[in-house]
């Protein structure tokens, strides 16, 4: 399930389909690097991580007026400026199924034209009540704050920015997934006892750690997971509260997992 448009330099479909994942391209957000240029070019001249991350943090404050929060004079526009980015990380990382869960999903759906496969319960389809749910969930988050969406752009850029430095050479990292549901995924084809082709939501957690994994289900799937689907890892910002336990979120579509035996 995709739509027909989306704000990306390949369409919805190349995305999300398997083939993508088996042989990974650059997805670059229309424009972001372009008109941005002068932040990358910092970037290029600074050779520390964290150095580059607060370079960034302070670029994002200053492009979105994040700083001035306390000098608007009502507050709905208090509200809405202080309601960062970040403020809708640390909400997915609580709750994907979170208001601020539907604002990421909602930039999944406009950025890379896939929608939700799952928001508190499964979405069949546009059409499906249950995405009118989830559409409220997205427009109650982007009410609260200034321009989520390009900040979300900017955010990307810089991941895949840092990912590319972290990673030199790579197309795809090694990622690891628990759940306790199967219900949130569809089944696509079964390759083998332990893999299989699954669709996975529009937007999921994974993690680094396969340790870690397993402390949030029973079923751990091993997924080769392309840079480019990378919208957010937690050690990309350094200094956040987000910091610690190897999450990455990832873009979904069709993705060959293979599901590890627990040997504890």
């Amino acid at each position: 399930m995709e739509s027909s448009f989306n704000h990306c330099n390949l369409p919805p479909w190349v995305i999300a389909s398997r083939h993508f994942n088996d042989n990974p391209q650059p997805l670059e957000i229309q424009g972001v690097r372009s008109v941005n240029r002068f932040l990358f070019q910092k970037l290029d001249s600074i050779a520390s991580p964290e150095e580059r991350a607060s370079i960034f943090n302070d670029y994002m404050s200053v492009k979105f007026q994040l700083h001035q929060w306390q000098d608007q004079k009502t507050a709905t526009a208090r509200k809405s400026l202080k309601n960062s980015y970040l403020r809708f990380l640390r909400g997915w990382m609580m709750d994907s199924n979170s208001v601020e869960g539907a604002v990421l999903k909602g930039w999944v759906e406009s950025r890379m034209g896939l929608p939700p496969t799952f928001h508190h319960e499964r979405i069949a389809g546009i059409h499906d009540d249950k995405y009118l749910k989830y559409a409220v969930d997205r427009t109650k988050g982007s009410a609260r704050t200034s321009a989520i969406n390009s900040q979300l752009d900017l955010l990307y850029e810089y991941c895949q920015y840092e990912l590319a430095k972290k990673y030199p050479g790579r197309k795809s990292l090694t990622l690891f997934r628990g759940t306790f549901e199967r219900c949130e995924h569809d089944r696509l084809e079964t390759i083998s006892k332990r893999e299989e082709i699954v669709r996975l939501n529009n937007l999921n957690s994974f993690t680094t750690d396969e340790e870690r994994a397993w402390e949030f289900g029973f079923i751990v799937w091993e997924v080769q997971v392309p840079l480019a689907k990378i919208f957010f890892y937690s050690e990309l910002l350094p200094t956040s509260i987000l910091k610690g336990e190897g999450e990455c979120l990832v873009i979904g579509g069709e993705y060959r997992v293979k599901r590890l035996l627990c040997t504890v």
